[in-house]
């Protein structure tokens, strides 16, 4: 029997639901009191539990980190993990980002596709699985995390709180089964209290896993160089703009966001300004910290520049992403975002830019270092996975590697990444401008997804 396509039936309350979520911006914030990640991805979370537990389904929300929906009874757990909180919209949208809007079967809004969709999905493959009376073999969570897209601590956190389920997925990435996913290295380049540069104020990014597609500096110089700058930028990679300022001049620069996981599809916005700054100023003039990242990190997505570029035949080459740029109080800080492969050491690499940042008379901090996920190819869930794939989509999963970072990896090596898109479909442009899902390639993912919960609640 395919239970999958029961789904079917919902799409419309889907799209409603789906489109009350998207006009929460939930991107993370400010903390405050019973709020770790600010007010809007706590308001998103208590938007689709509300939902949840008007279903009829008993809800938790821990705190506001994450919570769950769940059905059925027994001593085992299985979960799919899905996140309500997005990153910020950035700029060049065609229509409002936090309005679900509809242009054919294409559904535009931030989150539509990263990660709302498929968590609004997930809670009606549970009430399908519910409103068909279906008696499981366990108890069946759907969990909601607030902070997925900073950090994961979210997951983190609920797991101290709550048990961690036997089998799983999250429907956050691609099919067919992602039973790789390469480690997670975020850290910060800092330069120390005194910043001798004419560079007086320079901001761009404001999450680590993006390409900042935006970046501004104000520059003390003369007016001469400021035409200097103007004259360079005419055959410079990127886009600029100038305005005069008292200090001198403003020079703002134009990129193409992209998930880090693969800068090399973007076009990273700081370092093309520091690109421009370094053809003008001398490396006295620019400071040192500016040289030392336009020679070092820069445009070079595979980490050469800083002696850690590497890859393996289980998962791929390296990449890595400056995302976040801030000159402060007189001081420069660069944040980065690595993903490096599945047998490799977070350790060695860190240790590797810390040595050569501290040869160049700065520092690096290390923020993160999530290891990577490995579960074999013939464990119990994955033959699930494949077998619920190939009931929808007659053929097999193939098993796959990433150098995204999802939920599964919370989950100790009892899950993985299983959806929502194919690799078929265009670019969806996650962690971009005009993020869209196709409604009906993502009702194909929406059978998938209900045939496994189906399964892993039953087998």
């Amino acid at each position: 029997m395919i239970f999958g396509t029961e789904i079917l039936k919902y799409r419309e309350a889907i799209l409603k639901d789906l489109a009350d979520l998207v006009a929460v911006p939930s991107v993370r914030g400010a903390a405050r009191e019973g709020m770790p990640f600010g007010p809007e991805p706590a308001r998103a979370l208590c938007l689709i539990l509300d939902k949840a537990e008007k279903m009829g389904f008993a809800v938790r929300n821990v705190e506001n980190y994450a919570g769950h929906a769940e059905f059925g009874s027994g001593d085992d757990l299985a979960a799919v993990a899905a996140h309500v909180d997005v990153v910020p919209a950035g700029e060049g949208w065609d229509t409002d980002p936090f309005t679900l809007t509809r242009k054919g079967n294409l559904y535009f809004g931030r989150g539509a596709a990263d990660d709302k969709g498929a968590a609004v999905v997930a809670l009606y493959c549970l009430k399908a699985i519910k409103d068909a009376g279906i008696r499981g073999n366990r108890r069946l969570r759907v969990i909601f995390g607030a902070g997925e897209e900073t950090g994961m601590e979210d997951l983190d956190y609920y797991f101290r709180k709550e048990e961690m389920p036997s089998m799983g997925f999250t429907p956050d990435s691609d099919y067919g089964i992602c039973n790789r996913e390469k480690g997670i290295l975020r850290l910060d380049l800092l330069s120390g209290e005194k910043n001798e540069s004419v560079v007086k104020e320079f901001q761009a990014g404001a999450v680590y896993n993006a390409v900042p597609d935006h970046a501004e500096a104000v520059l003390s110089c003369s007016a001469k160089t400021a035409d200097a700058l103007r004259k360079a930028a005419r055959t410079a990679e990127g886009g600029f703009a100038f305005e005069p300022v008292p200090e001198g001049i403003r020079v703002t620069s134009k990129g193409k966001a992209s998930h880090a996981m693969q800068p090399q599809e973007g076009f990273n916005a700081a370092a093309a300004l520091i690109r421009l700054l370094s053809a003008v100023f001398s490396r006295e003039e620019l400071g040192g910290f500016f040289s030392f990242l336009d020679q070092s990190v820069g445009f070079r997505y595979d980490g050469s520049g800083i002696g850690v570029r590497q890859s393996d035949e289980e998962s791929g080459p390296l990449t890595l992403n400056l995302g976040i740029l801030r000159v402060k109080d007189g001081s420069v800080r660069a944040g980065i975002d690595i993903r490096y492969p599945v047998t490799s050491d977070g350790d060695k690499i860190f240790g590797e830019i810390r040595r050569r940042a501290e040869e160049a008379g700065f520092s690096a901090e290390l923020l993160e270092d999530s290891k990577p996920l490995y579960l074999p190819g013939d464990s119990r869930l994955i033959s699930i996975l494949r077998d619920s794939y190939s009931e929808i989509m007659g053929k097999p999963a193939e098993l796959y590697a990433t150098g995204g970072g999802t939920y599964a990896r919370a989950m100790k090596g009892n899950a993985v990444a299983f959806g929502p898109f194919f690799p078929d479909e265009p670019d969806r442009r996650l962690h971009n401008t005009n993020e869209s899902i196709d409604i009906e390639r993502f009702m194909v993912h929406a059978q998938i997804c209900l045939e496994a919960m189906y399964r892993i609640f039953t087998a």
